[in-house]
Protein backbone atom coordinates (compact mmCIF):
# COMPACT_ATOMS: atom_id res chain seq x y z
CA UNK A 1 0.00 0.00 0.00
CA UNK A 2 1.49 3.23 -0.99
CA UNK A 3 1.84 5.65 1.68
CA UNK A 4 -1.26 8.31 1.79
CA UNK A 5 0.57 11.74 2.44
CA UNK A 6 -3.06 13.67 4.07
CA UNK A 7 -2.41 17.10 4.90
CA UNK A 8 -2.90 16.43 8.37
CA UNK A 9 0.49 14.05 8.14
CA UNK A 10 3.58 15.74 8.34
CA UNK A 11 6.01 16.79 5.37
CA UNK A 12 7.04 13.44 3.86
CA UNK A 13 11.05 13.52 3.50
CA UNK A 14 12.06 12.81 -0.52
CA UNK A 15 15.67 11.17 -0.46
CA UNK A 16 16.96 12.64 -3.75
CA UNK A 17 19.77 10.82 -4.76
CA UNK A 18 22.36 12.21 -7.75
CA UNK A 19 20.83 16.03 -7.41
CA UNK A 20 23.53 17.56 -9.43
CA UNK A 21 23.08 15.56 -12.45
CA UNK A 22 20.80 16.98 -15.42
CA UNK A 23 17.82 15.28 -14.05
CA UNK A 24 19.05 15.48 -10.25
CA UNK A 25 19.10 19.28 -10.79
CA UNK A 26 15.83 19.71 -12.16
CA UNK A 27 14.37 17.47 -9.75
CA UNK A 28 15.69 19.79 -6.70
CA UNK A 29 13.16 21.98 -7.98
CA UNK A 30 10.14 20.05 -9.24
CA UNK A 31 9.87 17.91 -6.08
CA UNK A 32 10.15 20.93 -3.60
CA UNK A 33 6.45 21.76 -3.26
CA UNK A 34 6.19 17.96 -2.58
CA UNK A 35 7.95 17.82 0.98
CA UNK A 36 11.54 18.22 2.41
CA UNK A 37 14.32 17.15 -0.10
CA UNK A 38 17.48 15.80 1.78
CA UNK A 39 19.22 16.22 -1.48
CA UNK A 40 22.70 14.28 -2.13
CA UNK A 41 25.33 14.52 -4.54
CA UNK A 42 27.75 11.68 -5.59
CA UNK A 43 29.95 13.17 -2.65
CA UNK A 44 27.44 12.16 -0.15
CA UNK A 45 25.60 9.90 -1.67
CA UNK A 46 27.78 7.52 -3.90
CA UNK A 47 26.10 4.52 -5.14
CA UNK A 48 29.35 2.61 -5.10
CA UNK A 49 29.63 2.44 -1.33
CA UNK A 50 26.63 0.07 -1.17
CA UNK A 51 27.22 0.07 2.84
CA UNK A 52 27.19 3.98 2.85
CA UNK A 53 23.79 3.74 1.36
CA UNK A 54 22.06 1.28 3.51
CA UNK A 55 22.75 4.09 6.05
CA UNK A 56 21.92 7.11 4.39
CA UNK A 57 18.60 5.46 3.45
CA UNK A 58 18.19 4.47 7.70
CA UNK A 59 19.12 7.53 8.97
CA UNK A 60 17.00 10.05 7.13
CA UNK A 61 14.41 7.46 6.79
CA UNK A 62 12.61 8.72 3.60
CA UNK A 63 9.17 8.23 2.71
CA UNK A 64 10.09 8.82 -0.99
CA UNK A 65 13.27 7.80 -2.14
CA UNK A 66 14.46 9.76 -6.06
CA UNK A 67 17.02 7.92 -7.46
CA UNK A 68 18.59 10.17 -10.39
CA UNK A 69 22.10 9.31 -9.85
CA UNK A 70 23.36 6.55 -13.06
CA UNK A 71 26.21 5.38 -14.66
CA UNK A 72 25.27 7.30 -17.90
CA UNK A 73 29.35 6.69 -19.93
CA UNK A 74 27.72 4.35 -22.43
CA UNK A 75 30.97 4.15 -24.71
CA UNK A 76 33.36 3.79 -21.46
CA UNK A 77 31.07 1.49 -19.96
CA UNK A 78 31.94 -1.35 -22.24
CA UNK A 79 35.19 -1.62 -20.35
CA UNK A 80 34.21 -0.02 -17.20
CA UNK A 81 31.61 -3.04 -16.84
CA UNK A 82 32.57 -3.36 -12.97
CA UNK A 83 31.28 0.51 -12.62
CA UNK A 84 28.35 0.22 -14.24
CA UNK A 85 27.26 -2.64 -12.88
CA UNK A 86 27.70 -1.50 -9.08
CA UNK A 87 25.88 1.80 -9.84
CA UNK A 88 23.06 0.95 -12.16
CA UNK A 89 22.35 -2.97 -11.07
CA UNK A 90 23.72 -3.45 -7.27
CA UNK A 91 22.78 -0.06 -6.25
CA UNK A 92 19.84 0.35 -7.39
CA UNK A 93 18.22 -3.33 -5.96
CA UNK A 94 19.92 -2.17 -2.63
CA UNK A 95 17.83 1.16 -2.68
CA UNK A 96 14.76 -0.95 -3.93
CA UNK A 97 15.05 -3.91 -1.30
CA UNK A 98 15.31 -0.81 1.59
CA UNK A 99 12.36 0.99 -0.23
CA UNK A 100 10.39 -2.22 0.19
CA UNK A 101 11.50 -2.44 3.97
CA UNK A 102 11.00 0.64 5.07
CA UNK A 103 7.39 0.98 3.13
CA UNK A 104 9.06 3.90 1.28
CA UNK A 105 8.26 4.83 -2.29
CA UNK A 106 10.93 4.20 -5.06
CA UNK A 107 11.23 6.24 -7.69
CA UNK A 108 14.25 5.52 -10.61
CA UNK A 109 14.71 6.04 -14.23
CA UNK A 110 15.47 3.68 -16.91
CA UNK A 111 16.36 4.42 -20.90
CA UNK A 112 15.73 3.10 -24.20
CA UNK A 113 18.84 1.07 -24.15
CA UNK A 114 17.09 -1.78 -22.37
CA UNK A 115 16.13 -2.55 -26.25
CA UNK A 116 17.28 -3.69 -29.53
CA UNK A 117 15.59 -1.36 -31.78
CA UNK A 118 14.73 -3.72 -34.31
CA UNK A 119 10.83 -3.17 -33.63
CA UNK A 120 9.47 -1.24 -36.22
CA UNK A 121 6.77 0.64 -33.77
CA UNK A 122 7.10 3.02 -30.77
CA UNK A 123 8.13 0.20 -27.49
CA UNK A 124 5.74 -0.22 -25.36
CA UNK A 125 6.32 -0.97 -21.54
CA UNK A 126 5.84 -4.69 -22.03
CA UNK A 127 7.75 -4.99 -25.19
CA UNK A 128 10.64 -7.87 -24.27
CA UNK A 129 14.11 -6.35 -23.45
CA UNK A 130 17.56 -6.79 -25.60
CA UNK A 131 19.70 -4.63 -24.95
CA UNK A 132 22.97 -3.80 -27.30
CA UNK A 133 25.55 -2.81 -24.75
CA UNK A 134 27.14 -3.07 -20.91
CA UNK A 135 24.82 0.15 -20.65
CA UNK A 136 21.65 -1.26 -21.72
CA UNK A 137 22.36 -4.54 -19.65
CA UNK A 138 23.38 -2.53 -16.80
CA UNK A 139 19.82 -0.77 -16.88
CA UNK A 140 17.75 -3.77 -17.91
CA UNK A 141 19.34 -5.61 -14.04
CA UNK A 142 18.27 -2.59 -11.99
CA UNK A 143 15.03 -2.40 -13.91
CA UNK A 144 14.55 -6.21 -13.18
CA UNK A 145 15.58 -5.67 -9.52
CA UNK A 146 13.59 -2.73 -8.70
CA UNK A 147 10.09 -4.99 -10.18
CA UNK A 148 11.68 -8.12 -7.74
CA UNK A 149 11.72 -6.27 -5.01
CA UNK A 150 8.27 -5.99 -4.34
CA UNK A 151 8.42 -2.42 -3.14
CA UNK A 152 6.15 0.48 -4.68
CA UNK A 153 7.52 2.17 -7.36
CA UNK A 154 7.93 4.47 -10.16
CA UNK A 155 9.80 3.07 -12.85
CA UNK A 156 10.58 5.64 -15.86
CA UNK A 157 12.33 4.73 -19.34
CA UNK A 158 13.26 7.88 -20.64
CA UNK A 159 15.56 8.44 -24.00
CA UNK A 160 17.89 11.00 -25.64
CA UNK A 161 18.07 13.18 -22.24
CA UNK A 162 19.24 16.86 -22.52
CA UNK A 163 19.35 19.99 -20.32
CA UNK A 164 22.04 23.48 -20.62
CA UNK A 165 23.55 21.62 -17.65
CA UNK A 166 25.88 18.79 -17.85
CA UNK A 167 27.07 17.07 -21.35
CA UNK A 168 24.86 16.36 -23.64
CA UNK A 169 23.72 16.17 -27.68
CA UNK A 170 22.14 19.16 -27.96
CA UNK A 171 25.79 21.29 -26.30
CA UNK A 172 28.32 19.04 -28.37
CA UNK A 173 26.85 20.02 -31.52
CA UNK A 174 26.49 23.83 -30.69
CA UNK A 175 30.22 23.48 -29.58
CA UNK A 176 31.15 21.54 -32.92
CA UNK A 177 29.43 23.97 -35.22
CA UNK A 178 31.79 27.00 -33.79
CA UNK A 179 34.46 24.38 -34.69
CA UNK A 180 34.20 22.76 -37.83
CA UNK A 181 32.76 23.28 -41.18
CA UNK A 182 30.78 20.59 -41.83
CA UNK A 183 28.75 18.20 -39.50
CA UNK A 184 28.21 14.32 -40.18
CA UNK A 185 25.50 13.33 -37.97
CA UNK A 186 24.41 9.90 -38.09
CA UNK A 187 20.49 9.40 -39.80
CA UNK A 188 18.83 6.21 -39.28
CA UNK A 189 18.52 6.48 -35.36
CA UNK A 190 15.19 7.25 -34.09
CA UNK A 191 14.39 8.58 -31.18
CA UNK A 192 12.67 11.35 -29.16
CA UNK A 193 15.18 14.46 -27.31
CA UNK A 194 13.53 14.45 -23.96
CA UNK A 195 14.27 17.82 -21.47
CA UNK A 196 15.49 17.02 -18.28
CA UNK A 197 12.88 19.79 -17.08
CA UNK A 198 9.93 17.58 -18.54
CA UNK A 199 11.50 14.84 -16.70
CA UNK A 200 11.43 16.36 -13.39
CA UNK A 201 7.51 17.73 -13.82
CA UNK A 202 6.04 14.58 -14.84
CA UNK A 203 7.90 12.66 -11.98
CA UNK A 204 6.06 15.58 -9.61
CA UNK A 205 3.22 15.14 -11.44
CA UNK A 206 2.88 11.78 -10.93
CA UNK A 207 3.77 11.52 -7.09
CA UNK A 208 1.76 13.89 -6.77
CA UNK A 209 -1.23 11.95 -8.36
CA UNK A 210 0.34 8.71 -6.09
CA UNK A 211 0.36 10.29 -3.01
CA UNK A 212 -3.32 11.09 -3.32
CA UNK A 213 -3.85 7.71 -4.40
CA UNK A 214 -5.43 8.73 -7.94
CA UNK A 215 -3.30 6.20 -9.52
CA UNK A 216 -0.94 3.32 -9.55
CA UNK A 217 2.81 3.08 -9.38
CA UNK A 218 4.65 1.22 -11.56
CA UNK A 219 6.42 0.90 -15.16
CA UNK A 220 6.15 3.56 -17.56
CA UNK A 221 7.85 5.30 -20.80
CA UNK A 222 8.30 9.10 -20.28
CA UNK A 223 9.64 10.63 -23.56
CA UNK A 224 8.77 14.11 -25.31
CA UNK A 225 6.15 13.96 -28.41
CA UNK A 226 7.26 13.68 -31.62
CA UNK A 227 10.43 12.10 -33.05
CA UNK A 228 13.82 12.61 -34.76
CA UNK A 229 16.87 11.34 -36.33
CA UNK A 230 20.39 12.43 -34.93
CA UNK A 231 20.81 14.40 -37.78
CA UNK A 232 16.88 15.87 -37.61
CA UNK A 233 17.68 16.66 -34.21
CA UNK A 234 21.00 18.38 -35.02
CA UNK A 235 19.79 20.20 -37.60
CA UNK A 236 16.83 22.02 -35.70
CA UNK A 237 19.22 22.62 -32.64
CA UNK A 238 21.56 24.66 -35.26
CA UNK A 239 18.70 26.12 -37.20
CA UNK A 240 17.18 27.58 -34.14
CA UNK A 241 20.45 28.83 -32.74
CA UNK A 242 20.59 30.65 -35.94
CA UNK A 243 17.88 31.86 -35.77
CA UNK A 244 18.24 33.33 -32.02
CA UNK A 245 21.76 35.17 -32.82
CA UNK A 246 24.44 32.73 -32.93
CA UNK A 247 27.03 32.41 -35.52
CA UNK A 248 28.78 29.18 -36.94
CA UNK A 249 31.49 27.67 -38.70
CA UNK A 250 29.56 24.87 -39.97
CA UNK A 251 27.45 25.20 -43.21
CA UNK A 252 26.49 21.74 -43.73
CA UNK A 253 25.22 19.41 -41.77
CA UNK A 254 25.36 16.09 -44.01
CA UNK A 255 24.00 12.77 -42.79
CA UNK A 256 25.25 9.63 -42.62
CA UNK A 257 24.43 6.10 -41.86
CA UNK A 258 25.29 4.70 -38.05
CA UNK A 259 27.84 2.34 -39.69
CA UNK A 260 29.77 5.18 -40.46
CA UNK A 261 30.29 6.35 -37.22
CA UNK A 262 31.62 3.36 -35.42
CA UNK A 263 31.35 3.46 -31.56
CA UNK A 264 32.69 0.77 -28.82
CA UNK A 265 28.76 0.36 -27.69
CA UNK A 266 25.85 -0.73 -29.94
CA UNK A 267 22.99 2.21 -30.51
CA UNK A 268 19.43 0.39 -31.13
CA UNK A 269 18.54 1.65 -34.35
CA UNK A 270 14.88 2.54 -32.81
CA UNK A 271 14.33 4.04 -29.95
CA UNK A 272 10.95 5.63 -29.92
CA UNK A 273 9.35 4.90 -26.80
CA UNK A 274 5.49 4.88 -26.59
CA UNK A 275 3.79 7.29 -24.03
CA UNK A 276 0.04 5.91 -24.12
CA UNK A 277 0.10 4.01 -20.97
CA UNK A 278 1.75 7.25 -18.74
CA UNK A 279 -0.24 9.67 -20.49
CA UNK A 280 -3.57 7.99 -19.81
CA UNK A 281 -2.68 7.02 -16.16
CA UNK A 282 -1.80 10.61 -14.84
CA UNK A 283 -4.08 12.59 -17.83
CA UNK A 284 -1.27 14.07 -19.07
CA UNK A 285 -0.66 16.01 -22.55
CA UNK A 286 3.54 15.19 -23.83
CA UNK A 287 4.90 18.67 -25.72
CA UNK A 288 6.77 17.85 -28.80
CA UNK A 289 10.30 17.82 -28.06
CA UNK A 290 11.08 20.86 -30.12
CA UNK A 291 9.21 22.50 -27.34
CA UNK A 292 11.94 22.36 -24.46
CA UNK A 293 14.83 22.23 -27.32
CA UNK A 294 13.98 25.73 -27.95
CA UNK A 295 13.40 26.82 -24.10
CA UNK A 296 17.45 25.29 -23.60
CA UNK A 297 18.42 26.93 -26.33
CA UNK A 298 16.77 30.69 -25.42
CA UNK A 299 18.49 29.80 -22.07
CA UNK A 300 21.74 28.86 -23.09
CA UNK A 301 22.09 31.85 -25.48
CA UNK A 302 20.96 34.41 -23.38
CA UNK A 303 17.40 35.13 -24.94
CA UNK A 304 14.45 36.48 -23.72
CA UNK A 305 12.42 35.63 -27.15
Amino acid sequence: MIPNYSANKSTPRILLLGCNGQVGWELQRALAPLGEIIALDRSRGDLLNLDSLRSIVIETAPEVIVNAAAYTAVDKAEQDIFTAEKINAEAVALLAEMSEQQGALFVHYSTDYVFDGENTTPYVETDATNPLSVYGASKQRGEEAVIASGCNFLLFRTSWVFATRGANFAKTMLRLAHERESLHIVADQWGAPTSAELIADVTAHALRDVFAERAPGGLFHLAAAGEATWHSYASYIIEQATALGAQFKTTSIEPIPASNYPLPARRPTNSRLDTTKLRNTFNLTLPDWRYHVRRMLMELLGSAR
